[in-house]
């Protein structure tokens, strides 16, 4: 008897094809390598959650807390300094000063979860930001859609060459990207001098484009609300019937009560979003709406947190970031997937460049694409992304690329010099990096 069902279960496999087979392996090669859920999602009440979430924080699992205290802290001081740092006009100044530092910090966000490093993306913003301006500027003239087609083109076709000169022939990401900030300053300057309309390199941008008004118009007050109580009845929706599904399929999920405080609290942020935004911050004429970049800079976190989070290409990312060699072995085209991660890595350095321009109207060879590859790092690495690959979200970019926006702008606010904010960045991004290796020191001790 025991023969016969032996042999039963020998036939079993044997009928397996080749391609299940190495399905399921890749399978179990990939679970091996993820992180074991959090053990708060293993949870069914309120209490058991934060008991294990105050758990993990002890274990070395920080989270992004270390950099929300950080932000409040600063908020804070800024606000007994400078009564108007929490004034609606300079909240949302704030906001859009953000937006560059959070999509470059979300560009590097890729490079770092790979354990890499894209110094180039200051200057592939400025590249996009000059085709698109030049393709939407006379004598080209071409509809705005079209121009930032082309310039986020050109930002994604940067990232695959040199996301292919470093999978290919296994150039250090330093040394290429390194290579390519200086190539892309010189591209840049060579189109300014090309284009004959732009005066002292600066190609200006009409204040009737919807490229102007990204950053310079503004959501009626109605549209606002509107499109908040879509966004979060969207959220909530997916978010209830996600952890239902999850629930009923016998994996992990958070507990109903942590679902819908999450819920609640988003919803809470939106409306004084909203609300600070809808206020009259003109001086001499009304002002007032959310800015279009805002919900811009949103979809574009929204969709890379889905890719990476969501996604077979985000897993493979993350696994090739903590480790190449068991992605390898475990059947992942890791060339390829290290290729992609640079090409989405310039792409959203393009965004950045049209939210850039937008900002200032134009487009103009000073930009100094050196610095904001630095802020770029520092809003990753600030935001709780580690330097040490495998980990990082783009939530992380937005933590960080606010966090340093907020120091520039209560600096400047104070009278301090732009030393003095360069030196007081460079101090935050100090002590960011030092709590990330404190932690995971922490976390390969207790483990």
């Amino acid at each position: 008897m025991d023969e016969t069902s032996s042999g039963t279960e020998t036939a079993t496999e044997v009928e397996q094809s080749p391609a299940e087979v190495e399905a399921e392996e890749e399978r179990e090669a990939i679970d091996a390598m993820a992180v074991g859920a959090p053990a708060e999602l293993l949870v069914d009440s309120l209490g058991e959650y934060l008991r294990a979430w105050g758990q993990r924080i002890r274990s070395g699992d920080s989270g992004a807390l270390p950099i929300v205290v950080g932000l409040v802290v600063i908020v804070i001081f800024f606000q007994v300094e400078r009564s108007q740092f929490l004034s609606s006009l300079n909240i949302v100044n704030l906001l859009v000063q953000a937006a560059v530092f959070v999509l470059l910090g979300a560009a590097e966000i890729y490079a770092l979860v790979l354990s890499e490093i894209d110094l180039s993306v200051g200057y592939v913003a400025a590249v996009a930001g000059f085709v698109i301006a030049e393709l939407i500027a006379p004598p080209v003239n071409l509809p705005w859609w079209l121009g930032i087609l082309g310039g986020f083109g050109v930002a994604a076709a940067i990232g695959l060459l040199q996301g292919s000169l470093i999978t290919r022939l296994h150039v250090p990401s330093f040394v290429v990207t390194l290579a390519g900030l200086l190539f892309f300053e010189g591209i840049m300057i060579e189109l300014a001098n090309i284009d004959k309309t732009a005066v002292g390199g600066v190609i200006g941008i009409s204040s009737s484009s919807p490229v102007y008004k990204l950053v310079n118009s503004n959501m009626s007050p109605a549209l606002g609300w509107i499109l908040l109580v879509v966004v979060i009845g969207l959220f909530a929706l997916v978010s209830i019937t996600r952890a239902a599904r999850r629930r009923a399929q016998g994996l992990s999920a958070p507990p109903l009560s942590i679902t819908l405080v999450t819920i609640g609290v988003a919803a809470i942020g939106g409306i004084l979003l909203v609300f600070v935004c809808n206020r009259n911050r003109g001086l001499l004429i009304t002002l007032k709406g959310v800015p279009w970049v805002i919900p811009f800079v949103g979809v574009v976190l929204l969709l890379w947190s889905v890719l990476l989070g969501r996604t077979k290409l985000g897993r493979y990312i993350y696994a090739i970031g903590a480790n190449p060699e068991a992605a390898r072995r475990a059947g992942i085209n890791v060339a390829w997937i290290r290729t992609f991660g640079f090409m989405f890595c310039s792409l959203t350095a393009g965004m950045a460049g049209l939210v850039y321009e937008s900002r200032l109207g134009s487009m103009a060879t000073d930009i100094d694409g050196g610095s904001l590859v630095l802020y770029a790092v520092a809003a990753a690495v600030i935001g709780g992304a580690s330097l040490f690959g495998g980990r990082g979200k783009p939530i992380h970019a937005l933590l960080g690329g606010i966090l340093i926006a907020a120091v520039f702008n209560g600096l400047g606010l104070m009278g301090i010099s732009a030393a003095g904010q360069d030196i007081a960045t460079a101090i935050v991004l100090l002590v960011a990096a030092a709590v990330d290796a404190l932690v995971r020191r922490r976390g390969s001790a207790i483990v």
